[in-house]
């Protein structure tokens, strides 16, 4: 079955790059879709963000491909291709093929080492906002 291409779609340098990472065990019987098609509908869902319910008629079945992702996802296949990606990339680029420094950037927050507030734990009280309790006197609280 052909179908007009969406920009999602991989180009034919991009499949052959991925192709060798993806899985080619199947216990059973054949594939009903081809995978280059429900790696297209990833694609695709990943970028427009739409349900799975929601993919386009000319992608192969929404429960085939989510299927195949759940299956994917659990074997860790993402994790390995975009690992082997990084790789190739960074050796086109000339550059070594693991990287030499890692720079992790957090911010450092203040707690009470056993949680909750400083007050709850036998500290200062927090200081009160300034109110202006003129206003509120015993007579006008109970008159309504």
């Amino acid at each position: 079955m052909t179908r007009s291409a969406y920009p999602t779609d991989l180009t034919d340098a991009q499949w052959e790059a991925i192709v060798p990472s993806l899985p080619t065990c199947i216990r059973g019987r054949r594939r009903t879709y081809p995978l280059r098609e429900i790696f297209n509908a990833l694609l695709y869902i990943d970028r427009t963000g739409c349900q799975w319910r929601m993919l386009p008629h000319d992608f192969p079945p929404y429960a085939s491909v989510f299927d195949l992702f759940t299956k994917w996802k659990r074997a860790g296949v993402f994790d390995r291709l975009h690992d082997v990606l990084v790789l190739t990339l960074r050796v086109e680029a000339g550059r070594e093929p693991e990287p030499s420094v890692g720079i992790i950037d957090s911010q450092a927050v203040k707690i009470n080492q056993k949680g909750g507030l400083p007050h709850q734990k036998g500290g200062p009280p927090p200081p009160l906002a300034a109110t202006n309790t003129s206003k509120f006197t015993e007579e006008s609280a109970t008159s309504w």
